[in-house]
């Protein structure tokens, strides 16, 4: 049994798909004990959230896990399956692990580091366990995340790494116009197309440089004026147009920023009337590079910053790098951990079903010689029977100790080191190295329960 999961997020699909999958919590209920109908399911839990939508699901077959999961989205959704599989990620054992540690940690989301997801997943985890479809399986992988993404946002400065992108970009816009860093944008006029997290810091950071006026857009317009009112309450005049209508507004302002993680373009060089000054906050892309071809027109994107600035010692940008760099190597760390504990907790099964095949095997014997020497009183008897289950116990001692070691590790093992290892032969080697005399035969030691890695993508 592994971990599976399946699922689109802003990265992978368009926002239109992903608001046809989102659930409320009572679709969520239904799906959850839909997935749990299917015959190659045990457990289940889902992540929707405005940029995601989740399915974590234990499964004893990988590719009719994958299946039973797809069959249920698109009941539930209406979604024909052919369109969910073009957009669909799936992730599997310790990928499937590693994905919703990176969740947690907001590493995955739309602005790397913000905190809002891991209170996400902790929420989805405590429905989930409220209507029973999650078991010791995916219990003990979101306390893995969980921990992982706490650890992340305590010992890096990842929660600041969104805003300083957003800081990079705009420091660099002002550059771009002949402005310091810390001068004022009073007078002057900004589109932000968007109204995500990313839109939203740049809305505020134009805010505090000054900015005269926002025009903000996006293709949910309530989410828009949501937007402008957090502005307004800032001092900061701000209009809503149509999504349909951002051409025209590019017209109107100084500088234009879009962070919308688009299926498609959102500012083409067709939409560009005269000199403009672009900010693409978005991955993928947002702006058409070939705006950046027309005259008196600068276009700054992701990419662009972190090729400038990822070598430059006082770039805003150089925490988030390292931020992001330290992150990952926690959820490494906690990965391997995970990995390491759900190894040794396979093999407890095998380990318990060997004693006690030990202990019937030995009783089975003693009641035939308790027959065939009758002549042996209680006390007589008693001797031998205690003599044969400490000769099972010893022989059982190291393979009992030694398969949860060797589970523990994560290379692969030959038969013969397992043996050697298993039952404490040397077989005139060196067991440490697993050299054969000196024909430099070389065997890698390592687990008994990962002879193949087990990650689609």
């Amino acid at each position: 049994m592994s971990v599976l999961v399946v699922g689109m997020s802003h990265r992978s699909a368009p926002v239109a798909l992903l608001e046809r999958l989102s659930m409320d919590n009572a679709v969520q209920e239904q799906t959850a004990r839909a997935l749990l109908e299917q015959p190659s399911i045990s457990e289940a839990m889902t992540i929707s959230t405005c940029n995601r939508m989740e399915v974590y699901a234990v499964t004893n077959a990988f590719h009719t896990g994958v299946n039973d999961v797809l069959g249920v989205l698109s009941e539930f959704s209406g979604v024909e399956l052919a369109q969910l599989r073009g957009y669909l990620y799936v992730r599997y054992a310790d990928a499937a692990a590693k994905h919703l540690m990176r969740v947690a940690a907001g590493l995955d989301s739309m602005v790397v580091g913000e905190q809002q997801i891991i209170g996400q997943v902790r929420s989805a985890y405590q429905d989930a366990a409220d209507r029973g479809t999650i078991g010791p399986a995916l219990h003990a992988l979101v306390q893995s995340a969980l921990h992982a993404g706490k650890r992340v946002h305590t010992e890096t400065d990842i929660d600041d790494a969104g805003s300083s992108m957003v800081t990079a970009a705009l420091d660099e816009a002002m550059r771009l116009k002949g402005l310091a860093p810390d001068a004022t944008l009073e007078g002057h006029s900004a589109l932000v197309l968007g109204a995500g997290a990313m839109s939203s810091l740049a809305a505020t950071d134009l805010g505090k440089r000054g900015v005269s006026k926002l025009i903000i857009a996006n293709r949910t317009r309530s989410r828009a004026e949501r937007l402008a009112e957090h502005a307004r309450a800032a001092g900061v005049t701000a209009e809503v147009v149509d999504f349909s209508a951002r051409a025209g507004a590019l017209s109107r302002v100084d500088i234009a920023v879009s962070a919308t993680a688009s299926d498609g373009f959102t500012i083409t060089p067709e939409d560009i009337s005269g000199p403009a000054l672009l900010v693409d906050l978005s991955l993928p892309r947002d702006i058409d590079d070939a705006a950046a071809e027309l005259p008196g027109v600068s276009l700054i994107n992701i990419e662009a910053l972190h090729e400038a600035l990822k070598h430059s010692a006082d770039s805003p940008m150089c925490p988030e790098l390292d931020a992001r760099g330290q992150a990952e190597e926690i959820v490494a760390t906690e990965l391997a951990a995970y990995a390491t504990e759900q190894r040794v907790r396979d093999v407890a099964p095998m380990v318990t079903e060997l004693r006690v095949t030990a202990a019937e095997t030995a009783q089975t014997e003693l009641d035939k010689l308790r027959s065939r020497l009758p002549g042996l009183d209680d006390g007589e008897f008693g001797e031998v029977e205690r003599a044969v289950r400490r000769i099972v116990d010893k022989l059982l001692h190291n393979p009992t100790v030694k398969i949860k070691e060797l589970a523990g590790t994560q290379s692969k093992v030959s038969y013969e080191i397992a043996i050697e290892e298993l039952f404490g032969l040397t077989g005139g080697k060196d067991t440490r190295t697993g050299l054969a005399g000196d024909d430099g035969a070389h065997y890698e030691k390592s687990s008994l329960a990962g002879f193949c890695e087990r990650e689609s993508q």
